[in-house]
Parts: structure tokens; sequence; C-alpha cells
């Protein structure tokens, strides 16, 4: 059997450092008060001894527990199977760890999932929520207001009846970048643009086809079929398409995932992409706009500084100090821009 070291205490750390127990507390929880020669003496000290605070313990001094809900509103198989997501939780992932954050993730499969997750976060398990992939009837942001739990939003929320003040959220430009895909396929001369949009009950999806319209303002309403965010959805769509309007010469897919299913029912059908037919996603996830045949032309948006930024927004929020200073005390939402990413199929 070995023998097991015992873990090094508070007092331990302040004998080394040679200051009193008191003061290790306040340096090791992140209170004021302490000169820094002090706190240089005590950073040494826990570093030689390897003493890892007591976490039940410090979050009684700061109220704090140092972890953060990430909530995702779609099941498992779609979570894991679409590179958005694990774009979007990388970003998270990073920023929450440079600040010494847990991330707990939380998936919702129905609506017996949604009053689980209502309930963890109820129940005061961590500081903060971060909360993407909403769809338009979902209970969750009404769940997260009445457990009362300061939140960052991915994407627009858009729910009836919600109170929306206060909301933070971090978005792209999606009607912008669509109306830029759509310009794109105009300026080559397309006149038959159809649209593949994503799931409607998501603002992101509603956003882009309102760009869509923008643009082919007097589209046939034929060349408009919706979609799901993923593959099969856009080989569903493009048959559908193809049926209704076998003149079609271009497709401005929701995203990138619909484009690559699109493009495959495209090749089946003899269409030569971009002669005949002209395809634009939408995301630039590299995993799939560079490895569909031809690559694609696309309209990128940062996936992974979205996930950072919720997650620095979110911590900004929640530091007490930083809002004493006056710095970040009321965070905004923010819209990040897009750009079109010219490529071979379009």
């Amino acid at each position: 059997m070995t023998d097991t070291a015992p873990r090094p205490t508070l007092e331990a750390v302040a004998a080394r450092a040679g200051v009193s127990r008191a003061t290790v507390s306040r340096v090791v929880n992140g209170g004021d008060g302490v000169r820094e020669p002090l706190v240089e003496r005590v950073r040494k000290a826990v570093e030689e001894l390897g003493y890892v605070p007591n976490q039940a313990a410090r979050s009684l001094v700061t109220r704090r527990h140092d972890a953060v809900a990430v909530v995702v509103a779609e099941p498992e198989t779609r979570v894991f199977a679409d590179p958005f997501f694990a774009l979007q939780l990388r970003g998270i992932s990073k920023e929450l760890t440079a600040y010494d954050n847990q991330l707990v993730l939380l998936l919702t499969e129905g609506r017996d999932d949604h009053a689980r997750v209502g309930r963890y976060l109820a129940g005061g398990h961590v500081d903060g929520a971060l909360v993407f992939s909403l769809h338009l009837d979902d209970p969750l942001p009404g769940l997260i207001q009445h457990a009362g739990v300061p939140t960052v939003f991915g994407g627009r929320p858009d729910w009836s009846g919600g109170d929306r003040r206060g909301v933070v959220y971090v978005d792209s430009d999606n009607r912008g970048g669509a109306r830029d895909a759509v310009r794109h396929l105009v300026g080559l001369g397309r006149t038959r643009i159809a649209h593949i949009t994503g799931a409607l009950d998501q603002t992101s999806a509603v956003d882009r086809l309102d760009g869509y319209r923008d643009v082919m303002v007097d589209a046939d309403p034929r060349l408009i079929v919706e979609g799901d965010f993923t593959p099969a959805g856009g080989e569903r769509a493009m048959r559908e398409l193809l049926e209704r309007c076998p003149d079609l010469d271009a497709v401005f897919a929701a995203n990138d995932l619909t484009a690559a299913g699109a493009l495959r029912v495209l090749r089946e059908s003899g269409r030569r992409v971009p002669q005949d037919v002209a395809v634009v996603g939408f995301d630039d996830m590299l995993p799939v706009a560079e490895q569909t045949e031809p690559s694609l032309t696309t309209v990128r948006q940062d996936i992974e500084e979205m996930g950072r930024l919720m997650a620095r927004l979110l911590l900004r929020g929640l530091d007490r100090r930083a809002a004493e200073q006056g710095v970040g005390a009321a965070p905004s939402s923010v819209v990040l821009p897009t750009t079109l990413v010219r490529r071979a199929s379009a």
C-alpha cells in the first residue's frame, strides 16, 4: 500500500510565506487589501507546496463556484455530429479555462430535460449560464429567468411575451451575410436563385431568409424550401427544388452542412457546379467547406470567437470588482460581422 501524503493546508502556506492565515485566505480567494510583496510571497508558497484551495470553503467566502453551465438546446446526436457546436464549445472552453472556471455541459433531448436543466440552474450549482441553439417555442429562457441565473445567449433570442430587458447575446450578422451571398450569385448572372433555409423556428434561419428576400424581392415562392441545418435536410430540400424548378441556376444554403447535402444531390442529378448551378453556403466551417466537391463558396462567421465572447461577457458581468470600477458593469450584446469567402462552387 502506498502512503498518501497529507494535502498542504492554509496554515502551512501561511507558515511558509511568513504571513497570517487570513492574508493567505484573501490572496487565494481573490480578496483585496493585500500589499503586492505579500501577494507574491503567498503565491510562491502556494506553488512550492502544491496547495489546492478547498472549493467548498472558497465558495463560502467568495459566493462563487467558478463553474458555468453551457446549455445547448439540442439533442446529443445533433451536438456531436455538427462541427458548429464543437467550434463554439471550443471558444467557450478556452475563455473559461483562461479564468480558471469549469464548464458544465447540459443538453436537452426533450421537455423533461428542460425541467431538469431549470432545476439544476435554480439549485445554485453554477455562477451563470451560456445558452445557444434556442428554438422559438423553447421554455428554457423562461426557466432560466425564473432561476435568476446570469445568462448570455448565443444567437439573438426571440420568444413571445418574454421580458427582454437586460438580455445579453452574441450573434453574427446573419441577414447581412445572406444578402452578400445572394448578391454574389446575382453578380455571376444567376437569375433563378433558390434558398434552402435552416429550421425556421430559429432566429438565425429567419434572418438568413430575410437577407435572401432583401435581394430576391420578387423571387418565385417555389424557390424557397425549408431545411433543418443538416446534410440530410439539404439533400431532401435539393431534390424538392429540382422537382419544382428544374431550371434553377443557383442555390444559397442556410449553412455549410445543408450546402454539402445539396451538392451531393446536384452531382447525382448530373448538374455541374458551378457551370449549371452555383452554390453558396453559410458558416465557413473548414472541415466541411474545403472538403466538398467542388470546394464551397460560403459566408464566414467566426464561430469560435462567438463562444469566447459569450464567456467573456458572462464573466465580466459576474466580476463585481470590475463592476465597482465601472468596467463592464453592464455588458451589452454583440453582433459580429460576416465575410464572403469565394471558392470553386460559385
